[in-house]
């Protein structure tokens, strides 16, 4: 048996090969953490990864995990809500979010970071010296490393101590209905043999289809130029499966976007080094956006610019923040990141005109609003000056498949498909219809705990 060129619906077969209660597709974080809630649940859970080892995307971002009302919070003396958050959340998007989904995610974060914390030992902490853009609160909540690939590591290692199943070189291939229910799968080896699961429940967190470069092309072609940051495995089965069930698709063109990855180093360099100071300019030395607005909108505002390129240009006092951040430490010893004791010097090593840079720096407001509309407040940019070049990039698509306060996928009559659930890049998110609508976190957001309710079957509390 060997798969077609694309993922198909098809009847079960006379037998399944092996049967699971809840079989999740996609080992990333929200297929673990689903898996998890499962499993506390009372069920059989089964997970099938793509990938040789759970990685996926979560791997590739930083990490954090916005959520209101936490322990973590309250420790920290911060004041924070679900209504606030969903306030906030809406507010970057325009009011362009279903406002029933909002809710359900922002009333959830809170108790599900509080789970993983104390059910499963993740150590999380809340990040408490800058801000994030559109959140009102901080409320981004990471491990030590401040890394995907640490919380990844830590899912999965709670998975493992729950006796967890995680198959890996399978990719889900054929998706099994019957009268209008899921019956199962049909998952596929890098050798072409395949294997037929049945399953009572489906959970579908194989991601986006940000890798489907035609989808791409399809639902966002103003970003289709731009370096692909996510992982090449999210190639768009949950669409392409909900689009022949008649499942209801939202804000396929919604999506995450990043301008400030190192280029050529392909190296993620975090947005606090803008949040906390710091500006962009383009090759000529000079600014060219109001860079407050957001890290997924930079990476069309750094696409359209001589070269697609920009340079992030900031000071050691933010550079001693940003080096919580596993990324940026990498970006360092990758030698990306460039210092000099004067605007001047760090133009040479940048390759950017001297005179223009300093006059740019010598422009920025010490204390008040500059002609973009951007706030400025002390302490500004002092010596040594830091610089590295960037480039913008698409991260991962935001638009998919619309889920009930259950997780469960709908129709578009509103019905549920029985058996079949989504979440993270699977589902539609909370970004609005666009890149603009991204608020901070909104990615992992949409994973922990739309997973967490497919998993358990939990409705999120208001």
């Amino acid at each position: 048996m060997t798969p077609d060129s694309d993922p198909h619906i098809a009847p079960p077969p006379a037998r399944f090969d092996i049967a699971s209660q809840t079989l999740i597709i996609g080992a990333g974080a929200c297929g673990l953490v689903a898996a998890l809630a499962a499993r506390e649940a009372g069920q059989e859970v089964l997970v099938v990864e793509a990938d040789a080892l759970p990685r996926g995307s979560t791997a590739l971002s930083a990490g954090l995990i916005p959520a209101p009302g936490t322990t973590m919070q309250r420790a920290a003396g911060i004041k924070d809500n679900a209504a606030l958050f969903a306030q906030d959340i809406q507010t970057k998007a325009k009011g362009q979010n279903d406002p029933d989904l909002v809710e359900t995610l922002a009333a959830g974060a809170g108790p599900l970071i509080d789970w993983l914390a104390e059910r499963h030992g993740l150590p999380f902490s809340v990040v408490t010296d800058f801000d994030y853009p559109g959140h009102s609160r901080r409320r981004m909540h990471g491990l030590p490393g401040r890394s995907g690939e640490e919380l990844i590591d830590a899912l999965r290692q709670a998975c493992e101590a729950q006796g967890i199943d995680i198959v890996c070189s399978r990719r889900a291939h054929i998706l099994h209905m019957e009268e209008g229910r899921v019956r199962g799968v049909t998952v596929f080896g890098s050798d072409g043999s395949g294997e037929s699961i049945a399953c009572d429940r489906l959970i579908l967190a194989c991601n986006g289809f940000g890798g489907n470069r035609q989808l791409v092309t399809d639902h966002m072609p103003e970003i289709r130029e731009a370096l692909w940051f996510g992982h090449d495995g999210n190639r768009g089965e949950a669409v392409l499966w909900g689009a022949a069930l008649g499942a209801d698709l939202r804000h396929l063109g919604a999506y995450q976007g990043h301008g400030n990855v190192a280029h050529p180093h392909g190296i993620l360099i975090t947005w606090a080094v803008i949040t906390s100071g710091g500006v962009q300019v383009n090759r000529d030395g000079l600014r060219f956006w109001n860079e407050a607005q957001g890290y997924s909108e930079a990476a069309r505002a750094v696409m359209a610019q001589p070269g697609g390129a920009a340079f992030a240009i900031f000071d050691a006092r933010i550079a001693g923040i940003a080096r919580q951040f596993e990324d940026f430490r990498r970006a360092e010893a990758a030698g990306a990141i460039r210092q000099a004791d004067t605007p001047e010097a760090l133009a040479h090593l940048l390759g950017l005109p001297p005179d223009a840079l300093a006059q740019t720096l010598r422009d920025l407001p010490r204390d008040g609003t500059d002609g973009f509309g951007r706030l400025f407040q002390p302490p500004p940019l002092a010596p040594p000056y830091c610089g590295v070049q960037v480039t913008g990039a698409l991260f991962h698509t935001q638009g998919g498949l619309r889920t009930d306060a259950r997780a469960r996928v709908l129709r578009r009559d509103g019905t549920p498909v029985p058996g079949l659930y989504a979440g993270g890049g699977a589902a539609c998110g909370v970004s609005g219809n666009g890149d603009s609508g991204y608020l901070s976190g909104n990615g992992l957001l949409s994973a922990v705990v739309l997973g967490w309710i497919a998993g358990s079957c939990r409705v999120a509390a208001s």
